[in-house]
């Protein structure tokens, strides 16, 4: 016991020199690990400036379109991975997105009245089509864009669904920018 108490008290040049070399190696090892980290996706786009052509709507959603271009644009701007432009002739790749339908599904009846909806799941869905404005060929063409919202119709339906419409074209842009800057 006296000798562990001596160890422990005072340790061997051996054990000394060891102690070091481990925490040297781990400090190498743990500022070397991350060297080469980069944030982002680390794919590279096949083009560098994009326009987003004005929304078109085959839906029955008045006001739609224009909200749904501006979401496009501003979560594009916010990511930053591209240079949206102002004119197709400008650009490398060129958006087209079209509202295709608006749903409305019952999703809670009221407690007074099974009959009525108090809550009614909104959806808004688009198809969106990318192409290479250099050699006109599509990267991807129809896909499909979807947002879903919950609306209440304790202050009225058409209310409600107005009120919805500008957080289902900020889902819908959120949905553009994972289809046309993501890895397909």
């Amino acid at each position: 016991m006296t000798a562990l108490a001596h160890l422990i008290r005072r340790p061997s040049s051996g054990v000394r020199l060891l102690s070091s070399v481990l925490c040297l190696l781990s400090s190498v090892l743990c500022f070397t690990g991350c060297a080469n980290y980069k944030l982002g996706t680390g794919s590279t786009l096949k083009f560098s400036t994009l326009y987003v052509a004005p929304v078109t709507s085959e839906a029955l959603v008045p006001q739609a379109r224009v909200l749904v271009t501006t979401q496009i644009r501003e979560a594009l701007l916010r990511d930053g991975r591209v240079t949206l432009v102002d004119s197709a002739d400008q650009a490398d790749a060129v958006l087209t997105v079209s509202l295709h339908s608006y749903n409305r599904t019952v999703a809670v009846s009221r407690t007074d009245d099974t009959g009525l909806a108090r809550r009614f799941d909104v959806t808004l869905i688009a198809r969106a089509t990318l192409t290479d404005n250099r050699t006109k060929q599509p990267y991807f063409t129809q896909r499909p864009l979807e947002a879903t919202r919950g609306v209440f119709t304790d202050s009225g339906l058409v209310p409600s669904e107005y009120e919805a419409l500008p957080l289902l074209a900020e889902i819908l842009g959120k949905e553009a920018v994972h289809a046309v800057l993501d890895t397909w």
